[in-house]
């Protein structure tokens, strides 16, 4: 079973859409299903048919500058801080970049958990050993490109519900450049390229690509240079080549294609430093392409019930493949599931767990 699974729970059997129950399934959905309306963290309301047919519309919040940017470029690329000045300046709100603990730090009680709750990867590892036999480093891109599913979701109903726009570092849309970098240096076997391809094209098609992507670019060697300066220990064994096929991957395959639905920005390392002058190019952007375009409330809707969904998002990604680097055992995945579901506030859904303070369940 998929490692994800054992976080968020069986939300097939949760919502009883498919298949015949397995075995504790009837004990899952006695846990799972009296939690199974959402509230949403924005505004502590419920949204559902009942709220668009009392006239809830996205539309009506949107603004300007209501939009989606994300934010890419290499390791150590100045990238987070231009995000976060272009949110200040734009009145946007900020996601940092989603690590294996994003999960962690929005749910329960805050606490970050040790690597058996996290897909059973660390960085530290990867830098360490990036060519582990035991399959570690499709189990760490896996495990990111779930939690950057997770955060685009979050960022995505944060627009929708608030109508506040959002800047994110990096996005499930270009994560697979690190999974091609990792292929290109042998990192991985090809079955793990086919399983993300397929993983990565079902996940982002229920969701609405960047309005704008913007590009910081920083040669390797000054990438090199700025790690070594300023980043981790583990951070420092990391391979020029390694560093190298994520800007190929960048170049000559992310910008080109998610130009044609996105606007594209290219800044380097010195001109992103000048954040009033990438407001000014922001600002000349007509935003006339994409799919953007094509949505109307009845859509916005239907994306919305979508992405409030935590369960529903991460679906796609448990797809029923046998992958030995994201695979466990029934018994193993058995005994994650409930030592999961006894941590404070992992029980429930969000906002409904008593033993984390949260208030007024019976209401909800």
């Amino acid at each position: 079973m998929s490692l994800w699974v054992s976080r968020l729970g069986r939300a097939a059997a949760a919502r009883g859409r498919r298949g015949s129950p397995g075995p504790g399934s009837a004990a899952l959905g006695s846990v799972l299903l009296r939690a199974r309306i959402h509230t949403s963290p924005e505004q502590s309301l419920q949204y559902g048919w009942l709220a668009y047919m009392l006239g809830e519309r996205a539309s009506k919040k949107f603004r300007v500058h209501s939009k989606v940017f994300t934010v890419e470029g290499n390791l150590s690329s100045g990238k987070g801080r231009l995000a976060q000045q272009i949110a200040e300046k734009l009145g946007m709100k900020y996601f940092p970049e989603a690590d294996i603990h994003y999960q962690d730090r929005i749910s329960g009680d805050g606490k970050l958990l040790p690597e058996k709750f996290n897909g059973f990867c660390s960085l530290e590892k990867f830098y360490t050993d990036p060519r582990s036999p035991d399959g570690h480093s499709y189990r760490l891109q896996s495990w990111i490109f779930g939690n950057r599913l997770l955060q685009y979701a979050d960022a995505l109903e944060h627009l929708l519900s608030t109508g506040q726009g959002v800047v994110l570092e990096r996005s499930p849309y270009s994560d697979f450049v690190f999974l091609d970098a990792m292929f290109k240096q042998g990192y991985i076997h090809k079955r793990c390229l086919d399983h993300y391809n397929e993983v990565k094209e079902i996940s982002i098609s229920e969701l609405l690509p960047p309005h704008l992507v913007i590009y910081v670019d920083v040669p390797v060697s000054e990438v090199q240079r700025m790690i070594q300066e300023k980043g981790k220990p583990y951070e420092k064994k990391v391979s020029p080549s390694y560093l190298q096929s994520i800007e190929d991957a960048y170049k000559r395959t992310f910008l080109p294609e998610i130009s044609e639905s996105s606007e594209v920005l290219q800044y380097t390392a010195t001109a992103a430093e000048d954040v009033e002058k990438v407001i000014e190019d922001i600002e000349y952007l007509k935003f006339d392409k994409g799919p953007w375009l094509e949505q109307d409330d009845v859509s916005f809707h239907h994306l919305r019930l979508h992405v409030q969904d935590k369960a529903g998002v991460l679906d796609s990604v448990s797809i029923p493949r046998f992958v030995p680097e994201i695979t466990i055992g029934g018994s193993e995945y058995d005994k994650l599931y409930y030592e999961y579901r006894s941590l404070p506030g992992r029980k429930y859904k969000a906002g409904y767990n008593a033993d984390v303070g949260d208030k007024w369940i019976w209401l909800k």
